[in-house]
């Protein structure tokens, strides 16, 4: 009877670990909790992006592309080292690739990395998200991976995809979100404390991330006063898919 008893209270104690667990966080944004890259995190950051979680991520993102059929010109917003935008390229040799970060030395590290004759259809530029230096509805697609949060104004960035899109174009964007279930947070952080390099550690990048994501909701009220048809924003399990069409011309 007492084992029986044993059973039956880990088994209450787990329901309710997985209960607690399962619950969303509830914070408020707080962006400065990261500390801004050095040139030590951006090259581990470099490095990190061959882990098997960011190649997940990037799949999840191909997988979208796929079912959308990308074609014309294409920007990656906050390309970073250009993993994204290199794949990208050679799934899709007719679509020209424009891989776009603010950062200088992330940038350099991005045109060593992809400097093969393989990725002609591929350049890397730098600009800013909230003044992007292209001109109006001349892109066909827009898409930003792990990048959303760390835009200073993410309404002005939506804006200047919408912008730069030409009527019918369509962008995709993949970032955390700040309401994930707890366990998804504390194996942020476990994997930060852990697994990431010191460099990341020391900007708080992983948890830091996920404290300045923002809440599908936030992001509704960002996009409603933005023209835009088809709109989805997809919450999955500790992440979120935004995807949408710049609004066509009515015909004359």
């Amino acid at each position: 009877m007492l084992c029986v008893g044993i059973i039956a209270l880990l088994v209450v104690l787990v329901s309710i670990a997985v209960l607690l667990g399962s619950l969303p966080m509830r914070i408020v944004r707080e962006p400065d909790r990261e500390r801004a890259d050095d040139a030590d995190s951006i090259k581990a950051y470099n490095q990190v992006s061959r882990w098997p979680i960011f190649t997940l991520e990037r799949h999840i993102l191909l997988k979208s592309l796929t079912k959308i059929k990308p074609k014309g010109y294409l920007i990656d917003v906050g390309c970073g080292p250009g993993y994204l935008a290199a794949q990208i390229s050679l799934s899709y040799a007719d679509l020209k690739v424009v891989g776009l970060d603010n950062s200088e030395l992330t940038t350099k590290i991005a045109k060593s990395n992809w400097s093969s004759g393989f990725y002609n259809n591929l350049e890397f530029i730098i600009g800013d998200a909230q003044r992007l230096p292209i001109s109006n509805d001349s892109v066909d697609f827009v898409i930003s991976s792990l990048s959303l949060h760390h835009w200073e104004d993410g309404q002005e960035a939506f804006r200047e995809i919408h912008r730069v899109l030409e009527p019918g174009g369509r962008f995709l964007i993949f970032d955390l979100r700040r309401d994930a279930p707890r366990y998804f947070y504390f194996a942020l952080k476990i994997g930060q404390v852990f697994l990431a390099p010191r460099a990341i550690r020391n900007i708080n990048g992983a948890i830091g991330s996920f404290w300045a994501a923002y809440k599908p909701s936030e992001i509704k009220t960002m996009l409603n006063s933005i023209p835009v048809e088809n709109l989805r924003i997809e919450p999955q399990l500790g992440w979120i898919l935004i995807s949408g069409s710049k609004v066509r011309r009515p015909q004359s």
